[in-house]
């Protein structure tokens, strides 16, 4: 950071060669070549320099990150999704306000971190969701407030990762599957039909 003088220095130097930015760089030492044109415009605009420091306008306001850590918070805690659903911030500015907002989250990463708790009715009406739908993978998960990858980890625990994720065709012709997969298939979703409904979160 330069003082009032080194920039007002700079600044008639720079009037005075003509506004040759390398001529007065070589004779003060300082400053680039941008910097010394930034001070030259503000001197011409205001026919003065400020005294102190001006601090850059930020980039985001505090009401959108307010609402990027509530949205962080509310879907599972999860990074890509929050930044794929608002588009906004990048992943370091976004782990900088969540290492903020969540200092706790910060302590565990020493240790294992554990995984949120979801109740299992919601763990089966996502697994028959997932065999059920008529939408991608990612819209189901975020109706369920969770990351996609959430959605196969429980697929997993309660059906076995041997299980496949059945997606329905766009067209109307049946997906051609082995009889042994259509009969693990189906048995799934009839065992997890049986004890939970879509009709419970929707």
């Amino acid at each position: 950071m330069y003082s009032y003088e080194d920039r007002m220095r700079a600044v008639v130097l720079y009037i005075k060669l003509g506004k040759r930015a390398k001529a007065a760089i070589r004779q003060l030492g300082y400053p680039t070549k941008n910097a010394l044109k930034g001070w030259c415009r503000e001197y011409e605009r205001h026919l003065d320099l400020c005294l102190g420091f001006t601090p850059r306008t930020p980039k985001f306001t505090q009401a959108q990150k307010e609402a990027t850590v509530e949205h962080y918070r509310t879907h599972d805690r999860c990074v890509s999704t929050t930044m794929r659903a608002l588009g906004y911030p990048g992943r370091a500015t976004l782990t900088a306000w969540v290492r903020e907002a969540f200092p706790e989250a910060q302590k565990a990463t020493v240790g294992r971190v554990a995984p949120p708790r979801y109740p299992e009715t919601l763990k089966k009406a996502g697994v028959v969701g997932l065999y059920n739908r008529q939408e991608s993978a990612q819209a189901l998960a975020e109706k369920l407030g969770v990351c996609r990858s959430t959605l196969y980890n429980w697929k997993n625990q309660l059906l076995g990762p041997e299980a496949p994720a059945i997606m329905k065709r766009k067209n109307n012709s049946p997906p051609v599957q082995s009889e042994k997969n259509w009969s693990i298939n189906s048995k799934h979703c009839n065992t997890i039909s049986s004890n939970c409904s879509l009709s419970t979160i929707f």
